[in-house]
């Protein structure tokens, strides 16, 4: 493998960033660059762009590979990056982890392959393993991304384990969007302590998370909500961060009741001032009228804002 030189590992908020499209259905760049700046001015720490809300399974690896360029080319760090660059196909996952190292990017969140259902952890181990081997790189670092309620293909503890005790430093963390508390808390009972990162799949659970030795959350609603978001992480410790963990619940109930890649789309179209951007690639659709009266309505009920976004 090649020497390691590795970038600063990213803790805190990250938003799985939502990607526009054009009227054509072409993601529209410069859209997407002016979104990405605007997250890491107002409280995220990173961007995982292309995870589940970027609708990156719609993307094909080139266009993501030109986002990402367009975003370095646009100011963003390299060092602020974790794309999801986990594919069904092992060479795609090859491919696209090779060039968000190369390109200098903190990490990488990979999803297991997710087609086949009732994998075994044997093959799971090998889809990573060759993915590493294959990219060959000792600034690779890999966050392992467990979502069963959409894959149906988890990431157990005892994978984990093997994973990091053959790749120790290279399988960094994990982002755990179970929706399950309890197996986050395993995930950071068996492993927080040994330098492997565990990140909350949701803000729902980030003092939580943090309060047992996480490294923040990677979160959906970080698209939208990223100051009030990262006032948790900054303020953990504090006597207000209960309170400051209730509003930021509060909120993502009221977004997840709707859609929530539309849904997010829609509060961007919205406080932006920026129809464009409820465009969704299908088979995705926009919210209809109703569902954004009511999501823009009981967000402002709540107070809700996003400074600084037109």
């Amino acid at each position: 493998m090649k020497p390691t030189n590795r970038v600063k590992r990213i803790e805190g908020v990250l938003s799985p960033v939502i990607t526009p499209f054009r009227k054509d259905y072409s993601p529209d760049a410069e859209r997407f660059v002016a979104h990405c700046r605007w997250l890491l001015r107002s409280g995220c720490a990173g961007l995982a762009v292309f995870g589940t809300n970027s609708e990156a399974n719609s993307l094909s690896v080139s266009e993501k590979k030109q986002l990402l360029e367009k975003l370095v080319a646009g100011g963003v760090s390299p060092a602020q990056l974790m794309p999801g660059t986990g594919h069904c196909a092992l060479t795609d996952s090859i491919e696209l982890t090779r060039a968000a190292v190369e390109m200098g990017c903190a990490g990488v969140l990979m999803l297991p392959p997710f087609y086949y259902k009732g994998v075994s952890d044997e093959g799971l181990y090998r889809n990573f393993a060759e993915i590493i081997e294959r990219v060959g790189d000792e600034r690779l670092q890999l966050y392992l991304y467990h979502i069963p309620p959409v894959s149906q293909v988890a990431i157990s503890l005892p994978l984990i384990e093997r994973l990091i005790t053959k790749y120790p430093g290279i399988v960094a963390g994990v982002k755990d969007s179970s929706g399950d508390w309890s197996n986050t808390k395993a995930m950071l009972d068996a492993f927080a302590k040994t330098g492997f990162d565990v990140f909350a799949g949701s803000e729902t659970f980030l003092l939580d998370n943090m309060r047992h030795g996480g490294k923040g959350c990677i979160t959906a609603t970080g698209n939208i909500n990223p100051g009030p978001i990262a006032n948790v992480y900054k303020y953990w410790r504090t006597a207000d961060a209960d309170k400051l963990q209730a509003g930021i619940t509060a909120t993502r109930k009221i977004v997840q009741k709707q859609p929530m890649i539309p849904a997010l789309k829609s509060a961007v179209a919205h406080f932006g001032n920026d129809p464009q951007w409820r465009t969704c690639r299908p088979a995705l659709v926009e919210l209809n009228p109703s569902q954004e009266k009511e999501l823009i309505g009981e967000l402002k009920a709540n107070g809700f804002s996003m400074p600084g976004l037109v």
